[in-house]
């Protein structure tokens, strides 16, 4: 599948304004202070204009409250939980459910240049579920590689179905983004993706991509902004009544994390 060429247009663009400003040499800097001591638990709480997952709106165009934390220890392990208030689940008509909980885990390491993560991923979803339906709830088994400012990631569905898709055991997720510098507290990120669900006659699978800037302000609060697009089937992806969760959408992200 192909994405839509305004939104190609636009990530190509960033990618190469910010590939010449990388190449712009850097003013001297004064020495860095000495490294603070690692910290293993952070918690991170935002307000996002909607929640946008895989080019998809969660949250039917409204804002959504998102609260998470994270454990990580010196061997690599990692644990966390995630949580977003939601909507899509309620304008499908599948269940009551508004509140998506994530329950992760996993392992962090490096061979030679290439840093890589692997681990397992929970989606939870509350409330009941329409007769008729399937629990949204989805397991996936996740690899990603890390070389400079390239991430290449692959998430893969070990439960019976996905997002209230049944039957999509072996469903999966390619994933490659960037983040490339422009200032010290700017950074632009860029995101291809492809979402495959198994049987659905090629009415579930579409391709994603993403443009944003994200600008850290310091003692902990961030604000990231951009643009997300697909092709997914407009068919399959709109609520009865409701809007097209799979159009192309401007977002922004305030974020306050804190390590401890």
């Amino acid at each position: 599948m192909k994405l839509k060429p305004t939104l190609v247009a636009a990530t190509l663009s960033g990618l190469f304004a910010s590939l010449a400003l990388a190449q712009t040499p850097a003013a001297p800097v004064a020495a860095a202070a000495p490294a603070a001591e690692p910290t293993p638990w952070s918690i991170n709480a935002g307000v996002a204009s909607s929640y946008i997952y895989r080019g998809l709106n969660q949250s039917g165009y409204k804002p959504a409250l998102q609260i998470g934390a994270d454990y990580a220890h010196e061997s690599g392990f990692y644990v966390g939980v995630w949580g977003s208030s939601i909507r899509w689940v309620k304008d499908f008509r599948l269940g009551s459910g508004n509140v998506e909980f994530d329950v992760y885990g996993g392992y962090k390491g490096a061979a030679g240049p290439i840093s890589y993560d692997v681990g397992v991923l929970q989606y939870l979803y509350n409330g009941s579920v329409t007769p008729g339906s399937i629990k949204a709830n989805t397991t996936e088994v996740y690899a990603a590689g890390t070389y400079q400012m390239f991430t290449l990631k692959y998430s893969h569905v070990v439960s019976s179905g996905i997002f209230a898709v049944p039957n999509a055991k072996n469903s999966g997720y390619f994933d490659l983004s960037a983040t490339f510098p422009i200032t010290d507290n700017l950074a632009l990120n860029v995101h291809v993706g492809h979402q495959i669900i198994k049987n659905t006659g090629g009415l579930g699978s579409y391709s994603d991509g993403k443009a944003e800037l994200a600008y850290d302000f310091g003692n902990g609060f961030a604000l990231s902004g951009g643009a997300t697009g697909t092709d997914a089937n407009k068919g399959f992806y709109t609520p009865l009544g409701q809007k097209f969760t799979g159009k192309t959408t401007p977002y922004a992200l305030l974020k306050y994390s804190k390590a401890f």
